[in-house]
């Protein structure tokens, strides 16, 4: 596919918001360690010398969203000025640019907030150029030719693992039936599980609602939060189970809450009940630890899920080596971009790992479809036991918000990554500015913030 003319594509602006949703109000998104969470992102709109614009987002919780904000605004010297062609003749080059940079590498390198930064400002030109081409990105990536898709990844430190010519090898191994994916994806779509149900701060009575409405609207995989109380758990997930059915799929989610042998003690009291994964069961940073829940667990049938807080294609990659996840859950906006991403994509397809995308909070669930669609065109050619998260959060707010029917994604028509936010979004959530929150403040349902916080003019 030829690249984009170099015409009016000089980049002359690059905008980030601070967007934060007060979620924490109704305990939408309560888990074991994330108590209290406000949906936010930091939000980032990069234009074009003719006005052509690309949108992105990195997922935060609220309290230090400014902090990512402040972050991104330190990276607009990497952005604005080039020529955003120029940027993805060589989008590799440049990635390694942004995340590299000789004296800001000293807040990573390549994870923590200055990543989170970089995955905005990555996310926005991966939209740019989807917008330029008059395509979503799933299908401006299923349409790159093998050669050009790796040409965009920063293979250094993966090599002992897949180098770019066996990237390569791969991708045109598995060219074979990819119009018919495409032709079922566009009718079908791809399977989706539900977390809506499972929220620790929900009540019991709200649990046992949401079970039934989603196996109404078709849903058959649905994921409840655990970590706190091993009782608590048994409870409310003897309840879900009770709910759905044995013949459909239960996982559990602690979020970081165990060390390793609690982990696997506190699964084995769960094990009745057949969840086909824990997920994050421990430190998102401990491979070995995860390594030995993997095994300790194997003769129950339950997976290791993992990923989701996983910094960078190296921690991935030692995940993956170490049989430390059974499922992959790549983020879309934890690691760097859709350039990064696609690295972890093919370690695990090499490695034999599925890959099950995380998702929920502010717009995870419009990009992972992106990438989970051009997975099953151009990569994994199957669906098989691979599933996207989906969250009933916030969709609302967007141009192009991700369409799910009878439990399944259906594959975006639009141009772009789907994160481009309404402008009375904008208007009403921008924090601390935006009206929703400044009625917020008046009524004190939330404290003023402090100086630090005054991020955004």
């Amino acid at each position: 596919m030829p690249l984009p003319d170099k015409s009016g594509l000089k980049i002359v602006h690059l905008d980030v918001r601070d967007v934060r949703f007060p979620t924490s109000l109704g305990g939408h998104g309560s888990d074991a360690l994330h108590t209290d969470p406000n949906y936010s992102c930091a939000y980032v709109t990069i234009i074009t010398e003719t006005g052509k614009k690309g949108f992105g987002l990195t997922f935060t919780c609220g309290r230090g969203t400014e902090i990512v904000v402040l972050t991104i605004r330190a990276m607009k010297r990497f952005v604005v000025g080039l020529n955003a062609a120029e940027i993805f003749a060589d989008f590799a080059g440049f990635w390694r640019t942004i995340t590299n940079d000789s004296q800001m590498r000293w807040l990573g390198p390549e994870k923590g907030v200055a990543h989170l930064a970089a995955a905005a400002i990555l996310n926005s030109l991966w939209d740019l150029w989807a917008r330029i081409e008059n395509k979503p990105v799933w299908k401006l990536l299923v349409d790159l030719e093998p050669e050009e898709l790796v040409s965009t990844i920063d293979f250094r430190y993966i090599t002992d693992v897949i180098t770019p010519d066996e990237a390569v090898r791969i991708l045109k191994a598995q060219r074979k039936g990819r119009e018919e994916r495409f032709k079922y994806l566009e009718q079908h779509g791809y399977p989706a599980y539900t977390t809506q149900v499972g929220w620790l701060g929900y009540s019991d009575e709200l649990v046992t609602e949401l079970c039934h409405k989603y196996l109404q609207l078709g849903f058959t995989h649905f994921k409840v939060k655990v970590g706190l109380s091993v009782e608590d758990d048994l409870r409310r997930a003897t309840a879900v189970r009770k709910c759905i059915g044995d013949d459909k799929f239960l996982m559990v989610d602690a979020n970081q809450a165990w060390s390793v042998n609690e982990a696997i003690e506190w699964m084995k009291k769960l094990a009745h009940l057949k969840p086909i994964w824990i997920e994050e069961p421990t430190s998102p940073d401990d491979v070995f630890g995860h390594a030995v829940i993997s095994k300790a667990l194997e003769p129950y049938d339950i997976g290791v899920a993992t990923g989701e807080m996983c910094a960078n294609r190296v921690m991935f990659k030692q995940f993956l080596q170490s049989g430390g996840m059974q499922y992959c859950q790549i983020d879309s906006a934890r690691i760097g971009g859709i350039n990064e991403i696609l690295a972890v994509y093919l370690m695990a397809h090499k490695l034999n790992v599925k890959v099950c995308p995380h998702a929920g909070g502010v717009g995870l669930c419009e990009m992972v479809q992106h990438l989970q669609l051009w997975d099953y065109v151009s990569l994994s050619c199957t669906m098989a036991d691979r599933l996207i998260e989906y969250v009933d959060q916030q969709h609302e707010h967007f141009v192009d918000p991700c369409v799910v029917h009878n439990a399944r994604y259906m594959a975006p028509k639009l141009p772009g990554y789907s994160t481009e936010f309404l402008p009375e979004t904008l208007e009403k959530y921008t924090y601390p500015h935006g009206t929703e929150w400044r009625r917020l403040f008046k009524e004190g349902i939330f404290p003023l913030p402090d100086e630090a916080e005054l991020v955004n003019p």
